[in-house]
């Protein structure tokens, strides 16, 4: 039951899996038992993920007591990023394929996070410089368009960040989902998830708020297209742009 929501495979627990198999695919890469990175002064160093691609999802059909089978395969794309994509299937059908990238990253002072920085780490195989990162998500919305409506959410530490301290990267996917559910009850509702794209562009420290604004969705041919920028509320720095496309059950459900 922990792998499904209401309209079948939970793209929460996914992401929280798919992430954890990209972690232990890093260790197994640098020939290592465990992911215990270290920079040189020995704090830890993490796989910050810069990306999230969910592709071509038909989540709907996973139901309980189905068996789903991941193929993954990861890549190292340049100094310091690293890239997953995992294949998902169910009886022999696929039902949709997720790219994660990621950085490496440690704190360059203190324990906030706020002074996060990219790192190399040792020990990983060479990467080819003509090896350029695809992007495998056709969602085409743009995160320029008209606002429709802003939410502020202050993130719990037990529920939202990690054990790293992090903001953690299915977080920024629910607060998104969440405020469209309460700005456009009737689109969310009435739609399934199609193809999601989330770049991440920062971090913030347990108590700090966040601002969700959710772009004027479109409507076009049974599919709906809405964008959300997600900043931090003291200095709105950009936290996250999540573009998302759904696919409607009805596609008379109007916003």
């Amino acid at each position: 039951m922990p792998h499904l929501a209401l309209n079948g495979l939970s793209e929460t627990w996914l992401l929280k899996e798919l992430g954890h198999r990209h972690w232990l695919m890093l260790a197994q890469m640098a020939g290592r038992s465990v992911p215990d990175f270290r920079d040189a002064a020995g704090a830890p160093v993490y796989a910050a993920f810069r990306s999230v691609e969910v592709c071509e999802a038909a989540f709907e059909r996973a139901r309980e007591n189905d068996v789903l089978h991941i193929r993954s395969a990861l890549s190292r794309i340049s100094r310091t990023q690293t890239l997953s994509r995992h294949e998902l299937a169910i009886g022999g059908e696929i039902i949709g394929s997720v790219t994660l990238t990621s950085v490496f990253v440690h704190r360059r002072s203190g324990s906030s996070n706020h002074s996060i920085a990219r790192i190399e780490v040792a020990d990983l195989p060479p990467f080819d410089p003509a090896i350029r990162p695809v992007r495998a998500s056709p969602v085409s919305c743009s995160d320029t368009g008209a606002s429709y409506g802003r939410l502020k959410f202050t993130p719990c530490p037990s529920q939202d960040f990690n054990g790293a301290g992090f903001l953690y990267f299915t977080s920024f996917q629910t607060f998104a989902d969440r405020t469209e559910w309460a700005l456009t009850p009737d689109l969310a509702r009435s739609s399934l998830l199609q193809d999601r794209r989330i770049d991440y562009c920062g971090n913030i420290d347990p108590g700090e708020s966040i601002d969700v604004t959710l772009s004027q969705p479109k409507i076009q041919d049974g599919t709906v297209c809405c964008s959300c920028r997600i900043e931090r509320s003291n200095d709105a720095v950009l936290l996250a742009l999540i573009r998302t496309s759904r696919r409607f059950s009805n596609t008379n459900v109007v916003c």
